[in-house]
C-alpha cells in the first residue's frame, strides 16, 4: 500500500491504492489495486496513476477517468511482461519448485507462506535440490517379529517397511520410494533372518554433483573418492529398531540392480544334530547339484513363475563350535543362483526326513524327477526360524563401513546377543524347573494322541500341477 505522501507501506513487494478496478463481472468500480512482485519498476507509473485518480475525484472529469482506465491497462500489460521476464529468472523457478504450484497467489495472504514452508511435502521438495548418488546397503535383520522383507505384505511390520521409516527420518531419502530407483536382493518370508540382505537406492549425498552430469539430475558420478560423504551406516542404524542393522554401503552404478545383477545367494539352516544321520543327509543333499527342476521343492505360484529351473552351486553340511546339554549345533549351507519360494524350507524339510531315517537319500532323485512325479506330494516345511539369507554376491561390489560406526555396530550386536543368551537361561532354569527329573513319574494324560506313523513321500496326497494350476487360473480369466 502507499501512504499519503507516496510511500510504500507493509509487504515490501505489495504497491497498492484506491481507485478503479475490474469486479468479476467485468464492471470497473473503486477499489484497490496493486501489484505483487518487484515494485520499484512500476514504482513511476503507480504514482502517476495515484495523481490521475486525485484529480478525477477533484474535477469528476470523464476525460480524465478515462485516461486512467487507459493507464491501468498499460499498466496490466507490463504486469505481464514483467511476469514473463521472471518465468525465465533461475532464482524465480527455484522458487517455485520449493512452493510448488498452490503457492500462486498465496503471498498476499498472511501467514499462508510461513505455514507451507511447515508443510512436510514442502520439506520434500527442498530434499530434491541436494546432491544424490545410487548407493548398495547391506542389510541384517532378525526375522521373528516381521511379516516379512516386503512392504507388500497384508500386515505390519516388515523390514522394508522399518527400513523406508529410517531413510525418510534421516532425510537421506530423496523424494518417495517410486522415485528413488529402489531394488531388492531377496525376498524373504516371514520369521526369516539375513546378515546379506541387499537393497539398492538413490540417496541424499554430501558430495558435489560431478561436472560429468551437468548437473542435470543431480546425481553425484559414482567415485571412488568418499571422503566427507554421509556415513550411511552410523546415520541409519541410530534411528532403526535394533533388529535391523546396516552393515555397510558401497556406491554403484545408476544400471546397477539388486535383483538381478546379483551373481548368487546363499542361504543357511541352522539345526540341532540329535539322532540325526548326518552321512545320510550329506548323501541326499548332493542330489541337489547342478541344475534340476525344483517344483516338487517349492510352494508353486504358477500365475506369476513359469520356470522352476534353478543351479544349485553350494551343497554342505557342517557343525558349529556351539553346544547345549550334549546336543550340537550344525548348519546346512546352500549356494545357488536364485531361489524359489520356500525352496530352501522344502529341501531342508525333506533332508530332515532322511536324516531321521524316514525316507531313503533316493527320493531326492525321484522328487527331481518331473516327469515321474508330475505332482507335488504334500509334506510341511521346515521351521522358518533357523533360515538366514547369508550373502549376496555381486561384481566389483565392496562395502565400506567406517570405524566409528563399526565400532557402534559391533557393540550393539554384542549387547545383543548377551540379551539373548540371558533370555536362554531364564528359559533353560525353568526348564529344570518344569520338567520331571528320571527319578520322577510322568503320568500321561489320558486323551493325548500318539504320534503320528510317516507316511512315505510317495504314496502321499498330492498338489496340482503346475499345468492343472495354469488351467484353472485360465478359466477363471
Amino acid at each position: 500500500m502507499l501512504n499519503t505522501d507516496g510511500s510504500s507501506i507493509g509487504n515490501p513487494g505489495f504497491l497498492g491504492f484506491r481507485g478503479l478496478v475490474r469486479n468479476k463481472q467485468g464492471d470497473w468500480v473503486f477499489g484497490y489495486m496493486g501489484f505483487i512482485g518487484n515494485a520499484t519498476s512500476l514504482n513511476a507509473e503507480l504514482l502517476y496513476s495515484v495523481s490521475i485518480w486525485s484529480m478525477a475525484t477533484q474535477h469528476s472529469d470523464a476525460q480524465l477517468i478515462a485516461t486512467l482506465q487507459a493507464r491501468v491497462k498499460d499498466l496490466e500489460a507490463e504486469n505481464a511482461k514483467l511476469l514473463s521476464q521472471l518465468a525465465d529468472c533461475h532464482s524465480h523457478q527455484m522458487e517455485k519448485q520449493l512452493l510448488g504450484p498452490d503457492e500462486k497467489g498465496m503471498k498476499s495472504k498472511k501467514g499462508n507462506r510461513k505455514s507451507e514452508e511447515k508443510m512436510p511435502g514442502n520439506n520434500r521438495r527442498c530434499m530434491d535440490h541436494h546432491s544424490k548418488r545410487y548407493v548398495a546397503l547391506k542389510v541384517m535383520y532378525f526375522g521373528k517379529r516381521f511379516y516379512g522383507f516386503a512392504s507388500e505384505a497384508q500386515m505390519e511390520p516388515t523390514v522394508e517397511s522399518e527400513l523406508f521409516k529410517a531413510l525418510e527420518k534421516t532425510r537421506l531419502l530423496v523424494g518417495d520410494k517410486k522415485d528413488s530407483q529402489y531394488s531388492r536382493c531377496g525376498r524373504t518370508d516371514k520369521g526369516v533372518s539375513s546378515v546379506g540382505q541387499v537393497i539398492a537406492l538413490l540417496l541424499r549425498s554430501n558430495l558435489k554433483i560431478s561436472a560429468a552430469n551437468n548437473g542435470n539430475s543431480g546425481e553425484v558420478v559414482l567415485d571412488e573418492q568418499n571422503e566427507g560423504e554421509i556415513d550411511y551406516v552410523r546415520v541409519l542404524n541410530r534411528v532403526l529398531p535394533n533388529d535391523i542393522r546396516i552393515l555397510g554401503w558401497c556406491p554403484v552404478s545408476v544400471d546397477f540392480h539388486a535383483r538381478f545383477s546379483c551373481l548368487s545367494r546363499e542361504y543357511k539352516y541352522f539345526f540341532w544334530k540329535e539322532n540325526l544321520n548326518i552321512r545320510a543327509m550329506e548323501s541326499a543333499g548332493n542330489k541337489f547339484l547342478g541344475e534340476h527342476d525344483f517344483r516338487n521343492f517349492c510352494k508353486m505360484d504358477a500365475a506369476n513363475v513359469h520356470n522352476y529351473r534353478r543351479h544349485i552351486a553350494l551343497f554342505d553340511i557342517i557343525p558349529t563350535d556351539v553346544r547345549y546339554d550334549g546336543n550340537q549345533l550344525w548348519v546346512i549351507k546352500i549356494r545357488g543362483s536364485a531361489f524359489l519360494w520356500h525352496q530352501v524350507r522344502c529341501m531342508v524339510a525333506v533332508l530332515f526326513m532322511v536324516g531321521k531315517g524316514l525316507e531313503s537319500p533316493n527320493v531326492i532323485d525321484t522328487l527331481l524327477d518331473t516327469r515321474r512325479i508330475l505332482r507335488k506330494p504334500q509334506y510341511l516345511m521346515a521351521s522358518e526360524v533357523p533360515l538366514v539369507l547369508r550373502s549376496c554376491e555381486f561384481e566389483d561390489i565392496k562395502f565400506m563401513c567406517s570405524s566409528d560406526a563399526g565400532e557402534a555396530l559391533h557393540a550393539h550386536l554384542v549387547n545383543e546377543c548377551q540379551i539373548y543368551r540371558l533370555q536362554a537361561a531364564i528359559f533353560h532354569e525353568a526348564l529344570l524347573n518344569c520338567v520331571p527329573r528320571n527319578d520322577q513319574s510322568v503320568v500321561p494324560f489320558q486323551g493325548s494322541k500318539k504320534k503320528a506313523s510317516h507316511v512315505p513321500l510317495l504314496s502321499r496326497p498330492t498338489e496340482p500341477s503346475y499345468e492343472e494350476r495354469r488351467a484353472k487360473l485360465d478359466s477363471v480369466t
